[in-house]
């Protein structure tokens, strides 16, 4: 059973979730929200936001990153160049900078910025911008529940090291295929991270993005004590 020491995960659809911590303080991980069709009404209002983690700029992850800042001042790590395109937008104050392999606090979380396998680019009134290289986090939240939030990525072999590393009790992997990982990836990626409780993510969004929870539950029927989290748009753990 999943002891998230007080903490909470809600998943808003694709690969946006927001983490509230016993304190009662809310981040967002790529907040797609208010304009992503995939999201709940109810949570499209985000009534409190302390801090953004952006694994990447693509509009399906950046999504509502600047309504929300403006609307609430959230702290906000991204990649450095990332970050001076918000600084450009007048989010001078908010931005909080890193590279892979770096750790900060943020409030309530303890991040450090991880490797993914992917692109990045920020699209901007028709102009593409480089926005750095996409990562992942692993996220220390209170009583120190950590979970991984590969972002979109393919898999790789030093996810051993992210396993061994900072061992996440919890990870959020794409499944869909086609631009991330499948299932069987996916399941691969289980392995090397030695977890035992997973959220499915980036998947069913989209008609390209095939694969589904029931695939990589097949993939894994093998791995002892997993626990598959295929969560609807809405639910918690």
């Amino acid at each position: 059973m999943l002891n998230t020491k007080g903490n909470r995960i809600t998943y808003f659809g694709h690969s946006t979730f927001s983490l509230t911590t016993p304190s009662g303080q809310v981040a967002l991980i790529d907040p797609w929200v208010m304009t992503n069709p995939f999201c709940p009404e109810a949570l499209k209002k985000v009534a409190r936001l302390d801090a953004i983690f952006l694994t990447h700029a693509h509009s399906d992850h950046r999504g509502d990153l600047l309504a929300l800042a403006k609307q609430h001042k959230p702290k906000i790590s991204a990649s450095f160049e990332t970050c001076l395109w918000m600084e450009d937008k007048g989010f001078r104050q908010e931005t909080c900078p890193m590279g892979k392999g770096g750790s900060q606090k943020i409030g309530d979380f303890e991040i450090t910025m991880t490797h993914a396998f992917h692109s990045n680019s920020i699209e901007d009134n028709g102009v593409r911008h480089y926005g750095g290289e996409p990562a992942g986090y692993i996220i220390n939240m209170p009583g120190g529940f950590k979970v991984y939030h590969a972002g979109d990525t393919a898999l790789f072999g030093d996810m051993k090291l992210i396993g061994e590393l900072y061992e996440p009790v919890l990870a959020m992997l794409p499944i869909g295929d086609l631009f991330t990982m499948g299932p069987r990836e996916a399941a691969h990626a289980i392995r090397l991270l030695g977890v035992k409780h997973v959220i499915p993510m980036h998947y069913a969004s989209f008609p390209f993005l095939t694969g589904t929870a029931e695939e990589l539950r097949k993939e894994t029927k093998k791995i002892k004590g997993l626990k598959i989290h295929a969560l609807k748009p809405g639910e918690k753990l």
